[in-house]
């Protein structure tokens, strides 16, 4: 019955049996909880030594919510004893797909965490504190390093391309997932009936250099396509049609990788793909998808049927980059990117003193650009703090006291928050480390008092009277 001398002391696992398995330290350890609980309920009756295996496996002694109805436990199948002694295959089988689903179901979430502390003792950085709760914090912070990275484009309003419709057509991240080794298929590439394609097709630049939806080149999408070439060929031996405008490979090793993927065996298809179909042209291609695609070599119509479909989408800027534009006064160019101080001669540095720019928040590009861009950042960043000090724009923007009416129009226009209006003398004052000489304030007042300096339209008309004099 697992308990002690004393009544409600129960004791079970290695300190009861001595050294065995976990697997008996579990079982006991069930045994011994439904002992308790039958002395819990009935304190002053004997508990019995009757408890079973099976009674105290099934896990009734947890409770029950009203509205759930209890599941069998599901019986991994075994092989007989006949198929067993002639070679080394496992006795007891794995749960198909169904009975491991039905078996999940039956859980009854209840676990969570049940503070073990387990994760606190394996965890060699000490970065988990069980006492901690929520806080918001405010930092303040001598400079900002944006990297609100992407999202993959979304091709569902190209309807010519059947995804959503057709369950063999995947974007570039599910296959990813599929080719995993912790996905569904555990890395297996598989269709959905779960067969080994024989031919797959793979679209290039779905989304982008597209004039209905993102004009710009992702320049990621070639190169990843070529690697999902380079791995279906290389795990299923299957045929890979690749539909590209033109390729671009600018980087260490891309056009390398290039000339390999075609060595392999890759079919490339130069033409836009107009339609993917479930109509097959041949009856013996039933149950098959069919790209049309017109090749842009010869104009010729080609129409072939796959069993599986990858679309290499774009990449479109991380949703809420508008509103973090807005937060921080770093301006976005048409397609929502945030925009850098000089493409080349400040790439990482924002109009904003301090604030800089990281991966592809700036623009699309591959894993070893970000890497450079977000060094080029922290050292930027390292740079400005390790200083001190700030060194201001010498055409910085003011406001003259006798001329302002305290209308405060360029407090609002201000893109850098760097105007704030003085309630005790009802004029608009600049701070200027934070100005950047844009010029808003001036366009926007209507008396006249904002300004630029070395830019005031004062200095400005002597210059004009100086030139016209000459």
């Amino acid at each position: 019955s697992f308990q002690t001398s004393i009544p409600w002391v129960f004791c079970a696992g290695d300190a009861a049996t001595g050294p065995a398995t976990v697997v008996e330290a579990i079982g006991g350890a069930r045994r011994a909880a439904l002992a308790i609980r039958r002395y819990i309920e009935n304190p002053d009756q004997p508990v019995e030594n009757d408890i079973s295996v099976n009674e105290a496996g099934t896990g009734n002694w947890l409770p029950v919510p009203q509205d759930t109805e209890p599941g069998q436990r599901a019986v991994p199948q075994q092989i007989t004893p006949e198929s067993a002694v002639q070679g080394f295959a496992e006795v007891e089988q794995v749960l198909n797909v169904q009975a491991a689903q039905q078996e999940a179901d039956r859980c009854l979430n209840c676990g969570g965490c049940s503070e073990c502390m387990e994760c606190v003792k394996a965890c060699e950085r000490n970065a988990i504190d069980h006492a901690q709760q929520p806080e918001e914090v405010q930092v303040e912070a001598g400079a900002v390093i944006l990297a609100t990275g992407f999202e993959a484009f979304d091709p569902t309003p190209l309807a010519q391309y059947g995804y959503g419709r057709f369950p063999e057509v995947y974007t570039s991240l599910q296959f990813e997932r599929l080719n995993n080794a912790t996905g569904p298929t555990s890395g297996s590439i598989l269709t959905r009936d779960g067969r080994v394609p024989e031919r797959v097709a793979i679209i290039h630049c779905v989304g982008s250099r597209d004039k209905r939806h993102k004009t710009y080149c992702s320049r990621v999408c070639c190169m990843y396509s070529m690697k999902f070439a380079h791995l279906i060929r290389e795990k299923t031996g299957a045929e890979v049609f690749e539909y590209y405008i033109d390729i671009r490979s600018p980087g260490k090793n891309y056009e390398e990788f290039y000339n390999r993927v075609q060595e392999e065996g890759v079919r490339f298809i130069r033409g836009r793909v107009a339609e993917i179909t479930d109509v097959p042209d041949d009856p013996r291609d039933q149950g098959r998808l069919t790209v049309v695609a017109e090749n842009s070599l010869n104009r010729q119509v080609l129409r072939t049927p796959v069993d599986m479909v990858i679309l290499s989408t774009g990449l479109t800027p991380a949703q809420g980059a508008g509103q973090l534009s807005s937060m921080v006064g770093v301006s976005t160019d048409r397609d929502g990117w945030f925009n850098e101080l000089h493409a080349k001669l400040a790439p990482v540095s924002s109009a904003s003193t301090g604030i800089y720019l990281a991966g592809c928040c700036q623009g699309p590009k591959d894993i070893p650009d970000s890497v450079a861009q977000a060094s080029g950042a922290a050292g930027e960043a390292i740079a400005l703090l390790a200083k001190g000090w700030v060194s201001t724009l010498a055409e910085t923007s003011r406001v003259e006291p006798d001329l302002c009416s305290g209308c405060r129009m360029c407090v609002q226009v201000c893109p850098y928050s760097a105007i704030e209006f003085d309630p005790e003398k009802r004029v608009a004052r600049v701070n200027d480390a934070l100005c950047q000489g844009c010029g808003s304030c001036s366009a926007a007042c209507p008396s006249g008092a904002a300004g630029v300096d070395h830019f005031l339209d004062r200095q400005v008309f002597s210059e004009i009277r100086a030139l016209l004099s000459v």
